[in-house]
């Protein structure tokens, strides 16, 4: 049975988007961790009562994730979240390993240490999260962190492309790792792309970049 998660949503008060932004950002990693899962429809009280807050946020929000394709809207019940087929995750996939591991290994000679240095928080959330269990931060920093070292490249339409394929994703398998105590080891993998990057070894990077990306795809497997 996956682990009950009831967490409250990320980092109010560290930014100023809007409410109705703040729970979006909670929902769909919320999808993306598949503790949202494919084909359940999802009411908005029920939602609402689920992460603490007002039911017209999480209505709103879910209206922005049906416009996304993430979910689809079913009168007078609430929200379907959609499926993705093995044949789109590959297609993702394929798409992220042309776009990120190309990208990241270029950052080896290009990307300030300081700017670098400055994302080990972030990988150390990661880590955090994984060891805590906590998927939906878990995927929210790992979001954080790779979209951080993409912007280093200073290509936001690239951004936004990477942005909108992983928001696409659906990692089912993250729930088995934490309970197979697996996920930690996984998480370590940032940290690995980080001291590659300041050590300035480009192979290396590319090397790590591969294999977490293929440890990626394996998450995204049908329940």
């Amino acid at each position: 049975m996956a682990p009950q998660h009831t967490p409250a949503l990320p980092r109010l008060g560290s930014r100023k988007p809007s409410h109705r932004e703040r729970v979006a950002d909670a929902l769909r990693a919320a999808l993306i961790a598949g503790e949202l899962r494919p084909g359940e429809v999802y009411s908005a009280p029920g939602l609402a009562a689920r992460f603490g807050v007002s039911a017209t946020p999480v209505r709103e929000a879910m209206l922005d994730l049906a416009k996304e394709g993430l979910v689809d809207t079913v009168p007078n019940k609430g929200f379907r979240v959609t499926a993705v087929s093995e044949k789109q995750l590959d297609e993702y996939t394929h798409v992220r390993a042309l776009i990120e591991i190309p990208t990241t290994a270029a950052l080896a000679r290009t990307a300030d240490p300081v700017a670098l240095e400055a994302l080990r928080p972030v990988a150390r959330e990661i880590v955090t999260s994984a060891a805590a269990g906590d998927l939906i931060a878990y995927v929210e920093a790992d979001l954080r962190f790779h979209l951080g070292l993409l912007a280093l490249a200073g290509n936001d339409h690239l951004v936004d492309v990477v942005r909108d394929l992983r928001r696409r994703s659906r990692l089912y398998g993250l729930t088995a790792l934490v309970e197979q105590g697996r996920l930690e080891a996984s998480a370590e993998e940032h940290l690995e792309i980080l001291d590659a990057l300041l050590a300035r070894d480009e192979e290396a990077v590319r090397s790590v970049m591969t294999r977490h990306l293929g440890h990626v795809r394996g998450l995204w497997a049908a329940p």
